[in-house]
């Protein structure tokens, strides 16, 4: 038996490279640009709450692609939905690189999010397909270790290239990659999904565009028109109004895109919000303190970045010992700590200067994203645990879709507070109140999820409710 398990994951160690590879250079490019956003500022004349879209935008559209995955895998071969995935990927990359302007770039982000948002579901049902039951824990460690470790060198990476050559060199980087990735996967990828012929809702897809998208547009806008705005206010409204139209449209459905009914397990929907809380902090913060340290403090793109990296390595580090801490001691005391360090470190970013070192901004960094790693997969593990084994699917679907748009908002929302809270003072040192403004903000947010982990009870007192 051990040798024919040996076999099988020798036979399909090419695959896993295959795979891997795709799944770390569509994660990689949620953090590549971070670094790279002041020179595209500067190189095609547009403000920060304009250049974050390139940030939201991507994570936008991951969100409204992942749910629509798992009708895609069950219409498609595996062969052809990965290889169209990296197919719109790379054809997005090549977009960015070439763009004459910033609306070409944001086009290209849009098919990059597109193409990632259908990787990240699809990688982790092929492995699941592919190994045995006992296998599958080592399949998703290693896949574990590129969702750590792809984001941490994000940042590094794209501040040496923007550093040494032009900023559309990100993009020059990557798309070879993926050009190879693809040629490697139609020489060895398979077939291992069945093929159901599953019924799209398309309106639901609409709405669901139409009611995160708005409620994004409507937070990017308020940096540049300012928060009473007309355009603001319609925006928020239909967005609003649409996502309402779209979540009653679901509970309606026998085959929902998203399975809102999974929010009637209590410590589910409060994971969740847990959840969206430390995301939105994390992403946020790796847009705004590039651009503080570049365009306020001086620092070159590369040394933005490092300032980044000791805090992605502790989060990496960090997210199996938070695993081992939740399976010996539940959640609670996980989240609360985490919260804690969370909340006094993002109080700690409020009080930034021109005289604010890089060592003080890396370690500061890094003992918050420690906090954000006590918090991040305990919650999402709690949650889980939470549904019976028909809605964990779902419940997964749902957390992934809301932690995308939760990053994409956050960051919209924040960006805006960093522009209008400087705009009566045109000074470095009004441009970086601003800023402590927006952490001032993240602050009370994180306080406010401290306040409901309190919610969170002994785990060995939460009973799982039963399949029927």
């Amino acid at each position: 038996m051990a040798n024919s398990q040996t076999f099988e994951l020798k036979k399909n160690i090419p695959l896993m490279v295959v795979l891997l590879s795709g799944a770390f250079l569509t994660i990689l490019n949620q953090t590549l640009l971070a670094t790279a956003l002041p020179p595209i500022m500067k190189d095609l004349s547009v403000s920060e709450s304009t250049v974050q879209w390139l940030q939201s935008i991507f994570m936008l559209v991951n969100g409204i692609m992942i749910p629509i995955t798992a009708f895609l895998i069950g219409k498609f071969t595996t062969r052809k939905l990965f290889l169209t995935a990296m197919s719109i990927f790379a054809f997005g990359t090549l977009i960015a690189a070439v763009s004459p302007n910033f609306q070409f770039l944001l086009i290209g982000r849009v098919f990059q999010g597109a193409g990632a948002g259908i990787m990240m579901p699809l990688l982790q049902t092929i492995m699941f397909l592919l190994f045995p039951i006992e296998q599958r824990g080592k399949a998703m460690g290693m896949f574990g270790l590129v969702i750590a470790f792809a984001p941490a060198i994000g940042p590094t990476l794209s501040g040496y290239l923007v550093d040494h050559f032009a900023w559309r060199s990100v993009f020059y980087v990557v798309l070879p990659i993926a050009l190879i990735i693809i040629i490697a996967a139609s020489i060895l990828l398979k077939n291992v999904t069945e093929l159901t012929n599953p019924k799209m809702d398309y309106l639901s897809i609409v709405l669901s565009t139409l009611g995160f998208g708005g409620l994004l547009y409507g937070f990017s806008i308020a940096g540049n028109t300012g928060w009473l705005h007309m355009n603001v206010w319609v925006a928020l409204i239909i967005g609003s109004i649409t996502l309402f139209l779209f979540i009653k449209r679901q509970l309606k459905l026998d085959e929902p895109i998203l399975e809102f009914r999974v929010f009637k397990y209590r410590i589910f929907g409060l994971a969740t919000g847990l959840g969206m809380i430390v995301f939105a902090s994390m992403i946020a913060t790796t847009v705004i303190l590039p651009i503080f340290m570049q365009n306020l403090l001086g620092f070159s793109a590369f040394h933005s970045g490092l300032m980044l990296l000791p805090g992605a390595i502790v989060m990496g580090i960090m997210n199996p010992v938070s695993g081992a801490l939740f399976d010996k001691y539940g959640a609670k005391w996980l989240l609360r700590i985490g919260f804690i360090i969370l909340t006094v470190t993002t109080f700690m970013f409020a009080y930034l200067s021109q005289e604010t070192t890089f060592t003080h901004l890396a370690i500061l960094n890094a003992v918050r994203m420690m906090g954000i790693a006590m918090v991040m997969m305990p919650s999402t593990t709690l949650g889980l645990n939470e549904l019976p084994n028909h809605l964990i699917s779902h419940g997964t679907a749902m957390n992934n879709t809301f932690r995308q748009i939760s990053g994409a908002v956050g960051t919209a929302v924040l960006v805006a507070i960093t522009i209008t809270a400087a705009s009566d003072n045109e000074s470095i040192s009004g441009a970086i109140e601003g800023v402590n403004v927006a952490f001032r903000v993240a602050g009370y947010i994180a306080l406010f999820g401290l306040l409901l982990s309190l919610m969170v009870k002994d785990p060995k007192v939460i009973k799982k409710p039963s399949e029927s």
